[in-house]
């Protein structure tokens, strides 16, 4: 730092505050101390940091479950606000299959070592619903952020809506003049599933109407979803609220296989709004879910707790319908 300091034209206490970004440092200034940088090839000891300020700007972040859409989308939000808080994000990933089972040693596992290397904060992201188990007896002398659709608390936690989303999908078909609508559910030991399809039926309850659950999915799959319109009977419904687009292409393409395509026969709507759901054939209807501020969000929730020690309250990304092509009044009566 004296040698950056010496070539810039300034005091090492300068230099410091380039780096830590405490204090106020001219535009001029940050140019040179740039350019010396640049020119010496200096990089910072982040250890001799670390030991000084207690800080390792670094954070641990826990993904149970299988690498998908929204889980991919939440990571990359969480890697863009990270990165403009110059911070390094160190990323487990915890496969589960449908039962998932016996994950609860690998979990703790992955925790211990983020507050062994002394990450400033962790991000846990989970589907499941029996997570709080996992966090029994945290000290919290590691900030932690849940990501979880059903969080034990209401502050320290972040979250989709996923009752939201069931309701007002299915909401859209029965303005539309639907009354027989069948819900293809996503895997039931999944949060967001259970909670989408209980917005089904809560929204089929409060119009008088009969519910009706296709629950085959193992998985967040096209394939889940294909199985399901292999058994499907079609003249049971007049409209399907998929628990996700993945779902709803599966779906689609095997009522098509049998003769009946949307919205010509049946209406759909699934649930995320993934990029390829426009190009779907036809474009899908669906609750749009932004994953990615969800991750964002979370990232400068969790910052701010370690920056200040205060807690935020919970953070809901909440669903919007996006009409396309997929959905239309019923043929039939």
């Amino acid at each position: 730092m004296a040698d950056v300091a010496q070539l810039a034209n300034v005091s090492t206490q300068t230099v410091s505050r380039y780096f830590t970004g405490v204090g106020y440092v001219r535009a001029e200034t940050r140019e040179r101390i740039t350019a010396a940088i640049q020119e010496l090839g200096y990089v910072p000891n982040q250890s001799a940091r670390t030991l000084r300020t207690s800080k390792t700007n670094s954070v641990g972040v826990l993904n149970m479950g299988a690498f998908n859409y929204g889980s991919s989308g939440v990571l990359t939000g969480l890697g863009l606000a990270a990165r403009e808080a110059d911070v390094t994000l160190t990323i487990a990933q915890l496969d589960l299959d449908f039962e998932a089972k016996n994950w609860e040693v690998e979990a703790r596992r992955a925790l211990t070592h983020f507050k062994s290397v002394q990450v400033d904060g962790i991000v846990l992201s989970s589907p499941l619903p029996d997570i709080d188990s996992l966090l029994t007896g945290w000290d919290h002398s590691t900030p932690l952020i849940t990501v979880s659709e059903l969080p034990s608390s209401d502050e320290g936690s972040a979250g989709t809506h996923s009752h939201a989303a069931g309701w007002e999908a299915t909401h859209h078909l029965i303005e539309l003049g639907h009354r027989d609508i069948l819900h293809v559910a996503g895997p039931s030991t999944r949060n967001e599933a259970r909670e989408r399809e209980r917005g089904y039926r809560d929204a089929m309850l409060g119009a008088g109407l009969n519910h009706q659950v296709l629950d085959v999915a193992r998985d967040w799959s096209s394939d889940s979803g294909y199985r399901a319109g292999n058994i499907a009977d079609p003249s049971t419904f007049t409209a399907v609220f998929a628990s996700n687009d993945e779902i709803a292409l599966g779906f689609m393409s095997a009522m098509e296989k049998r003769g009946a395509r949307a919205p010509r026969d049946f209406s759909i709507v699934g649930v995320d709004d993934m990029p390829a759901a426009a190009y779907f054939s036809p474009p899908l209807t669906t609750m749009k879910l932004d994953f990615r501020a969800l991750g964002i969000a979370t990232f400068k929730m969790l910052h701010q707790q370690i920056l200040t020690g205060e807690r935020a309250h919970h953070y809901v990304v909440e669903p919007e319908l996006v009409i396309r092509d997929s959905t239309a009044p019923p043929a039939r009566p």
